[in-house]
């Protein structure tokens, strides 16, 4: 990637502003999907609201970079719309999964995605991993079902809500990472812009599409929050992507793990959820898996790149 205006730590405060964001507007969409705070709302009403309110955001941003006339041209209508579905789907998935889980199980679990991109990625895109990857990966995945296990036992303990909403947040995972293979196809030929806004429309008709199973109408203080939550969604993109245009993904890209410390403070003062050992112990594999696959790619890429160097003509 060309960067412009190369400033690692202006990248490094964006991806971190990325990342509370975001976590914040998981916060919001479980509180709306919490019966014990009001009316609780569906996943694919939340879903809705999530994508409608980033849409004007994301055109206020493009018009702010002169770049709404092109920003949005696409030249694979279809490939958009499949990814739509897809990332729909992980976003229905992840909702579900925060109404039923506490916010940092749940966000432990979501990490499991870039991971599954790992394995994805050789399968449908024929990339080369070699075996640190594929470790690193076991490793990960290892991490997850610590995560999990709580919720697999079968005794009188047994939550089976609990257990829905795992399955829903490691589904949700599997369907970000298909999603980001998608995307990986679409960047070839799209632009960055032109990705999220048709998502974003993507996204909003999918969640239109579920009013006839069962919409509730809230309150004024969750429609606030459910109008919030498609704005921090639609700033949060905006964060994410202006990062990478002053950093190297691989520089930037372990500051998504700091999203793990803030849904621990959020779940505790916020939500009144003391993350158990082994959320926490399954979270730190998945971190420590996660950062190690990002510093050998950071690794061969410098490495590529000084043979390069070392190929072209002097003089």
């Amino acid at each position: 990637m060309s960067l412009p205006h190369p400033s690692p730590l202006r990248g490094i405060l964006l991806k971190c502003c990325s990342v509370t964001v975001f976590t914040l507007m998981a916060a919001i969409v479980k509180a709306t999907a919490d019966p014990q705070g009001g009316v609780a709302v569906p996943a694919g009403q939340q879903v809705f609201f999530r994508s409608l309110f980033a849409i004007p955001v994301i055109l206020i941003w493009l018009a702010m970079r002169h770049d709404l006339r092109d920003g949005l041209k696409t030249f694979r209508p279809m490939g958009h719309f499949y990814r739509g579905i897809i990332g729909t789907t992980a976003m229905f998935l992840g909702f579900w999964a925060l109404a039923l889980l506490p916010l940092p199980e749940a966000t432990a679990i979501n990490y499991a995605a870039p991971l599954l991109v790992v394995i994805f990625a050789a399968m449908f895109l024929g990339e080369d991993v070699r075996l640190f990857r594929l470790s690193m990966v076991g490793l990960g995945l290892l991490g997850v079902l610590v995560v999990l296990s709580p919720q697999l036992s079968t005794g009188a303990t047994a939550d089976p809500l609990r257990m829905l909403g795992a399955f829903a947040a490691l589904g949700g995972a599997g369907c970000a990472a298909l999603a980001q293979i998608f995307v990986r196809k679409l960047v070839q030929e799209e632009k960055t812009s032109a990705i999220v806004f048709w998502f974003s429309i993507t996204s909003t008709l999918l969640g239109l599409a579920t009013l006839p199973f069962g919409w509730v109408m809230p309150d004024p203080t969750t429609a606030a929050l459910l109008v919030l939550s498609g704005i921090l969604g639609g700033l949060g993109q905006i964060l994410l992507t202006s990062s990478y245009r002053y950093a190297d993904a691989s520089l930037i890209a372990p500051f998504e793990y700091v999203s793990m410390l803030l849904a621990v403070l959020i779940g505790w003062f916020i939500f009144d959820e003391a993350p158990t050992a082994t959320v926490l112990i399954g979270a730190a594999l998945v971190i420590v898996a996660g950062i190690l696959i990002i510093w050998r790619e950071r690794q061969l890429g410098l490495q590529r790149a000084r043979q390069r160097k070392a190929m072209t003509p002097q003089g």
